[in-house]
């Protein structure tokens, strides 16, 4: 946080909202951010879908990364969530908390960060607080959605006999932040330059599924955002259904770039199911309902779906795990950890 040289001004909290202020422009009830509190009508008929995941310096994103991608971050892996809901972003509420005074030009290139991620999104900054405190620069965002009453698409509410699909592919945030940690990894891996950083792109800008909520409110069952890893929420939704269910490794969908990894590394796949990071959805639905979902989820919305096991008829164990994972010989695989542990 501190300044890049020494003409590049630290500034106070009055300066830093004023950056910010533009953001909030289009969102009458934002009071462009004038106001103690800001001023949010649901839509007719709507709920209000709420969510809030802070990211952390050390912790969510590497010391040094561009202010722009943190912003990025900071909003989308919030906005994931409300895509795995099935519900439409309206605006957000942040609060910024550093370590020292920002720098001019560091907020200003966090504010174009936020502008882009927010008309990518369709939602407006609403309000926040800043401050300063000790330890790693930390951004809280809640983010507000709408969804027609009762469509919101639970994460418990799996049925036995329905199929699991998860868009997108799996693992490549994870195998970007081991290509920041080690660039090295990338010729031990045979990756081209464009592909280290797709992986590495992966990981600083996430993409929430957005074009999937129409289409999981109609075909959905169940759904999810995964950010602790594969393995450890299909747990949380198997064990909220009081249901088990068994996953194919081999099914599980990777980029061109993972599967080379994957290849001259075989071992890594079981930290691929677990990293997280991912931010992609998944979803149980209903047999029938597969594969009009899955044809409207790459014609309309440009987003893969893929097959990779089923919610089993037999409830949830009172101990051990309920899910049941295939490795690709067609063995049990088993996991050391299923996924970020937070404490």
């Amino acid at each position: 946080m501190a300044p890049g040289n020494p003409d590049d001004t630290l500034i106070g909290e009055e300066a830093v909202i004023a950056l910010l202020a533009p953001l909030a422009e289009g969102h009458a009830g934002a009071f462009g951010l004038e106001d103690d509190c800001a001023l949010l009508t649901p839509p007719p008929g709507s709920g209000l879908v709420l969510k809030t995941d802070p990211v952390a310096e050390g912790v969510h994103f590497l010391p040094g990364d561009a202010p722009e991608d943190i912003a990025w971050k900071a909003l989308a892996v919030n906005v994931s969530d409300l895509a795995a809901k099935g519900a439409t972003p309206i605006g957000y509420l942040m609060a910024l908390s550093f370590p020292e005074a920002p720098a001019r030009t560091w907020m200003a290139h966090f504010v174009e960060g936020l502008r882009a991620a927010q008309t990518a999104f369709g939602c407006h900054l609403l309000g926040g607080d800043t401050d300063r405190r000790p330890g790693p620069l930390t951004v809280s965002i809640t983010v507000i959605g709408s969804v027609l009453q009762g469509g919101m698409v639970r994460r418990t509410t799996a049925p036995a006999g329905a199929t699991l699909l998860v868009s997108g592919t799996i693992g490549d945030a994870a195998l970007g932040l081991a290509l920041l940690r080690d660039p090295a990894l990338a010729s031990a891996w045979g990756l081209s330059p464009a592909e280290a950083e797709h992986l590495v792109r992966r990981y600083r800008r996430p993409e929430p599924r957005l074009a999937l909520a129409p289409l999981l409110r109609r075909h959905a069952a169940a759904a999810m955002d995964l950010s602790d890893g594969l393995i450890k929420d299909l747990e949380r939704m198997l064990r909220g259904s009081g249901l088990s269910g068994r996953l194919l490794a081999a099914a599980v969908p990777l980029s061109d770039p993972a599967r080379k990894v994957v290849a001259r590394e075989p071992e890594r796949l079981a930290h691929l199911l677990t990293a997280g990071d991912d931010y992609e959805v998944l979803a149980a639905v209903p047999p029938s309902a597969c594969a009009p979902l899955r044809s409207a989820a790459a014609t309309t919305a440009g987003v893969p779906l893929t097959e990779i096991g089923t919610v089993e008829f037999s409830g949830w164990p009172e101990a051990g795990s309920g899910l049941h994972v295939e490795g690709p010989d067609g063995t049990p695989l088993t996991f050391a950890r299923t996924g970020w542990v937070h404490f």
